[in-house]
């Protein structure tokens, strides 16, 4: 379980975006592949009531809910979180290879903004299936979201994203391995295509890379912001689901060590207009 919500040193600024969260609830049924079960049988309504109590608590005003693997590619919980959250919310789902455009179509309709594939942790989309759907993608709005590891991953995909014809997000600021330093060639071909614009990186998750109050990462964040600040986004990450060995945060602590490494203007886009700019707030 989550902490109980603490206010941060500095409350996010009006109209802000919780770029990244996930959802779940008891009432929906669980993928038979999945690693874990949820923290505990509450209700989607409960987790909805305790995760409005977080935007409270640190002044987000909107929220990009993005679909859990723990739900396999039955995308109905988020969608749902997303209708009961209502013109605050946006979604971002899961879809396999070879997905339909009327699935495209009707993620589009139901306000969910992108499709995700994940190097980390495995999935159901795979990079070349996520080309191949990019143009039906970009027909309805949507773009492409990746998890990968940027000392790993992102050399095989580099070449491909000038071409991709819809905008690239790239979770977790990467997912670098931090005693690489950020000379890493891989965290470098990352600033590159973001300096280029290419594409978009939440600068989220911290605690996966190193324990409170986040000191090792914050050279990767700042060059990160000096590469392209008009580019970056922020998330919560909340509940905090599939730890493994990383400790649970604070979305207070995370927010607070995102601003000792922001100035106001900077603070102002990652959690305001890049995002609201984005998703289509």
């Amino acid at each position: 379980m989550p902490p109980a919500p603490v206010a941060p040193s500095l409350r996010a600024p009006a109209g802000a975006v919780d770029s990244h969260l996930h959802l779940v609830g008891s009432d929906f049924p669980l993928w038979s592949g999945r690693v874990e079960d949820p923290a505990d049988e509450a209700t989607l309504d409960t987790w909805l009531t305790r995760y409005r109590a977080v935007m409270d608590t640190l002044g987000f005003e909107r929220a990009v809910l993005v679909h859990s693997i723990l739900y396999g590619t039955d995308n109905t919980l988020t969608i749902e979180a997303v209708r009961r959250l209502g013109p605050a919310a946006k979604g971002v789902g899961l879809l396999p290879d070879r997905a339909k455009e009327k699935d495209i179509a009707a993620f589009a309709k139901a306000d969910m903004v992108a499709v995700r594939l994940n190097y980390v942790h495995g999935g159901v989309l795979s990079w070349a299936g996520a080309r191949a759907m990019a143009p039906m993608l970009g027909a309805h709005g949507l773009h492409i979201q990746m998890l990968l590891n940027s000392h790993k991953h992102i050399e095989e995909i580099a070449r491909d994203v000038p071409g991709l014809g819809v905008p690239l997000v790239i979770d977790h600021l990467g997912w670098p391995d931090l005693s690489l330093g950020v000379s890493d060639p891989g965290f470098q071909t990352l600033l590159s295509l973001l300096a280029e614009g290419l594409i978009y990186l939440k600068l989220s998750a911290l605690y996966r890379l190193c324990d409170a109050p986040y000191e090792a990462a914050a050279p990767f964040v700042e060059a990160a912001i000096a590469a392209n600040a008009d580019a970056l986004l922020w998330g919560t990450d909340w509940p905090h689901l599939m730890l493994a060995d990383a400790k649970m945060p604070s979305a207070a602590a995370l927010l607070d060590a995102f601003d000792a490494t922001a100035s106001e203007d900077v603070r102002q886009k990652v959690l305001g207009d890049n995002p609201v700019r984005l998703f289509g707030f």
